[in-house]
């Protein structure tokens, strides 16, 4: 990578350093542990700016599948199928409801039972951020339920294995910050969802610097666990340096050994 990855532009990614993201790779499919900055989908300074673009000059075709897509600011599992039958099975499971996902946070506060959020989700009207989301009662709310259980709390934050039952977008987000304990780091459900504005604008700033934590948010998708009938195929990914450092730092352990 060339570029810092959180300034204004997107980074450019050094296709050297990719073959330490990938999980697994088989005829298959191409298993992505992805990092935090990164954006899944092309954008405008070229190839190497997304994982779409990195993974298609990786392996040379044009047609490539995504299974399912992160935030750019969430790290963690991304499958690719390399065939379209394989890429309608993964997702078809996804739709369907049978496959386990898991994800790890770093929450604010100190939780120290498990929490069961049924609250439906809906786009938020007004404000200044467009694609915000709220826990909601209107009749465009569609039906959203996570399960979180902490895994260890201390000096007011909680690590939490987070388990999403419905896949609404910013789900974990939105009920997290519903439930008072936000995300670390998240410039939209955060503190001040202006700082989000300001990011896009102007990439990482002195202003962001003092109000958030973390340069992206606390959140990596770690586990898949496809249920098909004839049997389980499941992914891991390890959660990615700088949230173990920051981790490590704050709650005061290692936290690798606790999933």
């Amino acid at each position: 990578m060339n570029t810092d990855p959180y300034g204004e532009e997107a980074p450019i990614v050094d296709l050297a350093d990719f073959p330490d993201w990938i999980v697994e790779e088989d005829a298959n499919l191409l298993i992505i542990n992805k990092p935090g900055w990164l954006v899944c989908h092309p954008s405008k300074n070229g190839p190497l700016s997304s994982l779409v673009g990195v993974v298609r000059e990786y392996i040379g075709a044009d047609k490539l599948h995504l299974v399912a897509r992160l935030d750019r600011e969430t790290s963690g599992l991304i499958l690719f199928a390399k065939r379209p039958s394989v890429a309608r099975k993964f997702q078809m499971a996804i739709q369907n409801r049978i496959v386990k996902k898991t994800y790890l946070a770093l929450m604010e506060g100190e939780l120290t039972a498990p929490l069961h959020v049924d609250r439906s989700i809906a786009r938020r009207r007004g404000g200044p951020v467009m694609v915000k989301s709220e826990v909601s009662d209107d009749r465009t709310a569609q039906s959203a339920v996570t399960d979180f259980h902490p895994l260890i709390a201390a000096n007011g934050l909680t690590l939490c294995r987070v388990e999403p039952q419905t896949g609404r977008k910013h789900q974990i987000r939105v009920h997290a910050e519903h439930l008072g304990h936000r995300i670390v780091g998240d410039k939209i459900y955060g503190p001040d969802e202006t700082l989000y504005i300001e990011f896009i604008e102007k990439g990482w700033t002195d202003r962001l610097a003092a109000a958030l934590p973390m340069q992206r948010q606390a959140l990596h998708c770690y586990e898949y666990d496809f249920q098909f009938p004839e049997g389980s195929v499941r992914f891991t990914a390890p959660m990615p340096e700088d949230l173990l450092s920051y981790c490590k730092k704050k709650l005061g352990t290692t936290v690798s050994s606790l999933w």
